[in-house]
C-alpha cells in the first residue's frame, strides 16, 4: 500500500512539473539533462516531493527491476533541486541527501553524508531533529558507531518541538 501511495506523489509531482513544462515527464525519460535544464527555482518543490516520494517508492521495490532502474531520474531530480535552491525547506534537501549519499555507497560516501548533515544544521540552525536522527540510521549505524548513534538521538531528543511550531510535525 505504501508504495502505491508512494508512487501516486511521484506522479503527482510529474503532473505539476507536466503543467509547468509541458513534456516534462516525457523528456525526463529520454533526455533528463533537457527536462531538466528547464526547471527554475520555482519548481523545486515539485521537483523535491516528487522525487523523495519516488526514491521511497523504489526503496520499497528492490524486487521490481523496473523501479531501480528509475533511481537514475530520481536522482537526477534531487540534484537539480539542490542545484536550484540548496536552502529549500530550511535544508530539507540535505537532510535526504544524507541517507542518499549511503545508499549510493560510493567512496566517501560517509564523508559526503556528514557534510550535507553540517549543512542540513546550518539551514535549520540545528533546531530540527531530522539531521541528527538520519545522520545516526545512515552512517553511525553502519559503521557500527555506538557511541556517535547514542549522541545524535540524544541531541535529537533536545530539539524542542515547540520552538518553532510549522516545525512540529517534522
Amino acid at each position: 500500500r505504501a508504495r502505491r501511495l508512494y508512487l501516486r506523489a511521484r506522479d503527482y509531482g510529474l503532473r505539476a512539473l507536466d503543467v509547468a513544462h509541458p513534456g516534462f515527464s516525457a523528456t525526463l525519460k529520454t533526455d533528463p539533462a533537457a527536462a531538466l535544464s528547464g526547471t527554475g527555482r520555482e519548481d523545486v518543490a515539485q521537483l523535491y516531493w516528487g522525487g523523495v516520494s519516488w526514491a521511497a517508492m523504489i526503496a520499497l521495490s528492490k524486487d521490481n527491476p523496473d523501479a531501480v532502474a528509475d533511481v537514475p531520474l530520481m536522482s537526477a531530480m534531487m540534484a537539480r533541486a539542490l542545484e536550484l535552491d540548496e536552502a529549500f525547506d530550511t535544508g530539507a534537501l540535505h537532510v535526504f541527501m544524507i541517507s542518499y549519499a549511503m545508499a549510493r555507497n560510493d567512496a566517501g560516501s560517509s564523508a559526503l553524508a556528514r557534510k550535507h548533515f553540517s549543512r542540513a544544521l546550518e539551514l535549520s540552525g540545528g533546531r530540527q531533529a531530522g539531521p541528527y536522527v538520519s545522520l545516526a540510521e545512515a552512517v553511525a549505524v553502519p559503521e557500527r558507531n555506538r557511541q556517535e548513534f547514542e549522541a545524535l538521538l540524544a541531541a535529537a531528543l533536545q530539539i524542542d518541538p515547540d520552538a518553532t511550531p510549522e516545525w512540529r510535525l517534522v
